[in-house]
């Protein structure tokens, strides 16, 4: 008892003791929910990626036309958002010529069954003069389509496949989770309480 007038010092030692272990409480378990918390952040990172890597099917040479490209494609890496995959980029004209009636032809495979579903997909705009772009977009379901598979691009007339270069476009930006507050309080020796008495914030 810190009462105890036979043994002061002991008493404010016991004390101190309790002390320190309801410090180290509550510094291990703020420390193990940042450890959680990166654990986490950086599981969820490598899903995403993974996902959004396995999306896409890069094009193959099936039959295209040959001969000089007339546009340029880039392909944006896909990106993951509230369960849907958005695939899209940009078209450049690099012909000597106006070219009209653009889409970007794609294969969406199923993950139910791996049926392909083709799919154009309109350039806005959708008519470029010499040197000109235009950006093409589509926001598909993660949970019903597995695979994207670049087919061509097509135009007029009759919405025939025209010769293309592509490249890479922009890079998936870095997902940033936004930092979490943690309560704890003291609370007796060995145990602690979340309450809203003492916050401590976790980066």
């Amino acid at each position: 008892m810190i009462n105890d007038p036979f043994h002061p010092e002991e008493a404010i030692a016991r004390e101190k003791e309790s002390s320190r272990r309801r410090l180290l409480a509550v510094v291990c378990a703020v420390g193990l929910s940042a450890l959680l918390l990166v654990g986490y952040a950086y599981i969820r990172n490598r899903h995403v990626k993974q996902v959004a890597a396995n999306s896409y099917v890069p094009p193959v040479d099936n039959g295209l036309p040959k001969g000089p490209p007339l546009v340029h494609v880039q392909m944006d890496e896909p990106l993951l958002e509230k369960g849907n995959t958005i695939f899209g980029g940009t078209v450049k004209n690099i012909s000597e010529r106006e070219l009209s009636g653009l889409s970007v032809a794609l294969d969406l495979i199923k993950r139910k069954d791996g049926a392909v579903e083709p799919r154009l997909i309109a350039v806005e705009p959708s008519r470029l003069q010499p040197q000109q772009e235009a950006s093409y977009s589509v926001k598909l379901s993660a949970q019903e389509y597995g695979t994207i598979r670049f087919v061509g691009l097509k135009a007029d007339p009759q919405s025939t496949l025209i010769a293309y270069s592509s490249s890479p476009g922009k890079k998936r930006p870095t997902e940033k989770l936004e930092p979490r507050v943690i309560v704890v309080k003291k609370g007796r020796p060995g145990e602690f309480a979340n309450t809203p008495d003492n916050p401590v914030k976790v980066p």
